[in-house]
């Protein structure tokens, strides 16, 4: 997803972490002084605790030493018991297409808990610029966002949602005040979501674009919408609160929730 500035002077902080680009646009009185970068300070080191604790690509997080079986889940600090109780909500919710477990041949069970921490992170971190007067914010981790504008008077985040066919085009643009914009899909990490009850990649949809008051939610109900594959739309229409974009594999795309 792209975002598009309106005719208003802003500016914009680029780190990588995670995994990811993590980027910033801010708007209004805290631009470039030192409480903006205060902010941005806080809000990195609040994504690089996360990362240290649930990355499966450091050795030492909790959860690559719970995967080797190290330690276990009753040891588990409070922030990975949260993100496993958000995981099984999702599943029950998902009828099981959605699920952070992962079964060996061997019986063991590995966590990948990626398809939860990053929404949940960033809306966390996004916290660092809430006592930011007078300023907008788009705190944006791999093209999943948190978006606020502080005054009624400016306009909105222009958020463009990518043609999972060709990123290089939009098939839509949402604007968001105040929210949280998700999108789950193959244009940009291949076949990495499957539907959890079959292990398989899933059919008919290429992308699905979710808008919520929290980007916990948004980003858990576009990996689980498109791990359920052709029932996607129908589970979506089904979730309070949401609206968004579906793109299926024939092209056409279809919206739910209040038109995008």
């Amino acid at each position: 997803m792209t975002v598009e500035p309106h005719a208003v002077p802003l500016a914009r902080h680029v780190e990588h972490l995670m995994g990811m680009p993590v980027s910033l646009a801010l708007r209004g009185r805290h631009v470039d002084d030192d409480a903006a970068h205060d902010a941005w300070r806080r809000c990195l080191e609040s994504l690089r605790a996360v990362d240290a604790t649930f990355s499966t690509y450091l050795d030492d997080s909790f959860v690559s030493r719970l995967n080797r079986g190290e330690v276990t889940v009753d040891q588990a600090p409070a922030q990975v018991h949260e993100v496993l109780a958000l995981a099984e909500q999702e599943r029950q919710e998902s009828g099981g297409a959605f699920d952070v477990r992962r079964v060996a041949a061997d019986g063991t069970t590995r966590f990948d808990t990626d398809g939860v921490v990053k929404g949940w992170a960033v809306q966390g971190a996004s916290s660092a610029f809430a006592g930011l007067a007078d300023t907008d914010y788009c705190l944006s981790a791999g093209g999943d966002m948190v978006c606020h504008v502080a005054d009624d008077l400016r306009p909105a985040w222009r958020i463009g949602i990518e043609d999972p066919r060709d990123p290089s085009t939009l098939v839509a643009t949402v604007e968001v005040r105040r929210g949280a914009v998700a999108t789950s899909g193959h244009a940009h990490r291949g076949h990495h979501v499957v539907d959890a009850r079959t292990g398989e990649v899933p059919r008919a949809v290429a992308s699905v674009t979710v808008l919520a008051d929290d980007l916990t939610w948004a980003d858990l109900d576009a990996t689980a919408a498109y791990a359920l594959g052709p029932d996607a739309l129908t589970w979506l229409q089904g979730r309070p609160g949401r609206r968004g974009l579906v793109v299926w594999d024939d092209g056409r795309s279809e919206v739910f929730g209040d038109t995008p």
